[in-house]
């Protein structure tokens, strides 16, 4: 009963965090931040540490809501990494998730932190405190972290998972690379043009108004693309801010509509090959990790087809799992989806037959990482010039236009 009103209590007040300022026994001046339940409890604690605090005040909240960014999939592979550290020099998982916490720069990480610490201290395992956090540590993470606990071996998970993700992430940015550089060349064409037709145009405008005489064609179409977007510029942003809105609202809700854009997307020249390889990659080191861990491969199917990254692929890889669960060979049931690439069957059968599939899908994870990695920096190369060719064609166009009136001009004095 005293338990249950000391645990009530301390959800009322709960500790509040404070910034000191202060003097060590040499007179240097220090400060930092501290946790309590008020500043004289704050200045006690301080004092024993051998620092004379001078100023405690409490730390202001944050205008709009709880302070920090959104805890990124880098920011778990590098607690992973680290925890796995400790646990291997022998610290305590509880004490090494302590340290990790109070050393996070992001404060919505360390409240992560903190509270799976706090459940450890209670009593909670490792696996079901994660599983409290689903959007930080997905069920691959959970899964791989419950077999580590039951085999012993969870620093070494730790360390494997933290290896994953860093490659996974890797993977993720070259595909980001690969997808936003041509965006971003015909972004940076339209907002070019954009700002030529509101702004440099009109000034041409009113000089043409002195010649009295007809424009050419390609002059009058780009004075009349000024007008249109000088008046209905905002409408038109408006739109466009609408229609991309409404595409990843699509994209979330209807699963058809995803897997539509998804097959669009791989059969795209070069960018669908880099699509293909990098799902594949993905499918098999996700497999591989799960499958190495202990994970029962029907199992693992389940929990690697969201990690492909591809509507298409995870609804190929779901397939798969249902044909294994009734007896297929897994290197069967992958040739009857039709999408994976002849040496993959094959070297998955080979991995079947030999006892030794985690390693096979080790080997083709590798391969198509490397692939990916090659794909992206020869597209790199190839858009480099490509992207000065655009830019130039599009100014220099619109540059000739604006002056052919003046060439005509001329011609015509001369």
């Amino acid at each position: 009963m005293a338990e249950a009103k000391s645990a009530s209590v301390s959800r009322v007040n709960p500790l509040d965090m404070f910034v000191w300022e202060g003097t060590d026994k040499r007179g240097t001046k220090m400060k930092g931040e501290a946790q309590g339940k008020n500043a004289s409890l704050v200045k006690a604690d301080l004092r024993r540490q051998g620092i004379n605090p001078t100023v405690v005040r409490k730390k202001p909240k944050p205008l709009f809501g709880k302070a920090g960014k959104t805890i990124t999939a880098r920011e778990i592979a590098t607690f992973s990494r680290q925890i796995a550290t400790m646990m291997q020099s022998g610290v305590p998982l509880v004490t090494g998730i302590d340290i990790v916490a109070g050393g996070q720069k992001n404060p919505r990480m360390g409240d992560l932190l903190a509270d799976i610490r706090d459940q450890l201290a209670g009593g909670t395992s490792f696996s079901e405190a994660l599983s409290k956090h689903p959007v930080q540590f997905d069920d691959l993470f959970q899964n791989l972290v419950k077999a580590g606990e039951g085999a012993g071996v969870l620093d070494t998970v730790l360390d494997t998972i933290a290896t994953y993700k860093e490659r996974i992430e890797s993977l993720k940015g070259k595909i980001k690379k690969a997808l936003f550089y041509p965006a971003g060349v015909i972004a940076v064409a339209i907002g070019v043009s954009a700002l030529l037709l509101i702004f440099v145009v009109p000034q041409f405008e009113e000089l043409f108004k002195g010649f009295g005489a007809d424009l050419p064609a390609f002059t009058q179409l780009l004075v009349d693309a000024s007008r249109f977007l000088t008046a209905n510029g905002f409408y038109i942003v408006v739109a466009i801010a609408g229609a991309i809105f409404a595409f990843i609202q699509a994209m979330k809700r209807s699963r058809p509509f995803a897997q539509a854009i998804d097959r669009f997307m791989l059969k795209l020249p070069i960018i669908g090959q880099i699509l293909h390889q990098s799902a594949i990659a993905r499918f098999a080191r996700t497999l591989a990790l799960t499958f190495k861990a202990g994970v029962p491969l029907v199992e693992a199917l389940e929990t690697c087809a969201g990690a492909t990254g591809s509507v298409v692929y995870e609804t190929a890889v779901m397939r798969i799992r249902e044909d294994v669960s009734v007896g297929y060979p897994m290197n069967a049931a992958m040739k009857q989806v039709n999408l994976f690439p002849h040496m993959v069957v094959q070297m998955i059968a080979i991995g079947e037959e030999a006892g030794a599939l985690d390693t096979m899908l080790f080997k083709v994870a590798e391969f198509y990482e490397e692939e990916v990695e090659n794909a992206v920096d020869a597209l790199s190369s190839l858009l480099e010039p490509f992207i000065m060719v655009v830019i130039g064609v599009v100014v220099g166009s619109m540059v000739i236009g604006m002056y052919l009136p003046i060439f005509k001009m001329a011609s015509a004095v001369g």
